[in-house]
């Protein structure tokens, strides 16, 4: 009886010590860090894009604020979209990085019709009705990775209570959740304080302020690092 028992635990403890390894794999082939040297090119690109709009007199246009916004605060999603789509063509298997990425690419379209819907509806870009506008040109994509993280987890889970349960222990799906619900609080309060988007170089700023999604792959890359 006692051998048994002493079988029992030992197999209990190969067991944990299995998930553990299994776990740990999980995040070595994440792939997160692929994704952190696409943020800093779409900024630069965006504020460069800004500064000559300026320059040529087209402080308030329409078209350049879309421009301005899509490269400051969408363009590392282009970039990991092309990532996502090399990735799929490989042999191995989706990893949470590649499903990161697709998500990102298919948001890049939604604030182009918020944007436009709302200059069609008459709401003041300018001032403090407005301040969503750039929320969603630096976050929508990050919206669609969130969603397509958590699909992600349901099938490899199997069930949504388990992705569910996966969802609020992956600290990139937490970072992510994060970023999307403190943003707008800081664009809202700094245009109360007076902030306006008046030209392509302030538009871009604050896309660039706004354009936080290289959090949470660092803090892929950062367990990534650590395991």
């Amino acid at each position: 009886m006692e051998y048994l028992y002493k079988k029992q635990n030992m197999t209990i403890v190969e067991e944990i010590e299995e998930t553990e390894e299994d776990n740990e794999e999980e995040f070595e082939t994440e792939n997160f860090s692929e994704l952190i040297k696409y943020t800093l090119p779409g900024y630069v690109v965006g504020l460069i894009a800004g500064v000559l709009l300026d320059v040529y007199g087209y402080q308030r246009s329409p078209v350049g604020q879309w421009l301005v916004r899509t490269l400051a605060g969408e363009g590392e999603s282009i970039f990991e979209g092309i990532y996502s789509i090399r990735q799929h063509f490989k042999p191995s298997s989706q990893t949470m990085a590649e499903a990161y990425g697709w998500g990102k690419l298919f948001g890049i379209a939604i604030p182009w019709v918020i944007d436009l819907g709302s200059r069609l509806a008459g709401v003041d870009v300018y001032g403090i009705e407005g301040f969503y506008i750039p929320y969603f040109y630096a976050l929508s994509d990050q919206i669609g990775a969130n969603i397509s993280g958590m699909f992600f987890l349901k099938r490899k889970e199997g069930s949504w209570d388990e992705a569910f349960n996966r969802y609020i222990h992956h600290p990139v799906m937490l970072a992510s959740l994060g970023v999307i619900l403190i943003v707008p609080m800081g664009l809202l309060s700094a245009r109360f304080l007076g902030f306006s988007p008046t030209t392509q170089t302030f538009t871009a700023l604050e896309a660039i302020a706004a354009n936080l999604c290289w959090i949470p792959p660092l803090v892929g890359w950062y367990i990534e690092r650590e395991k």
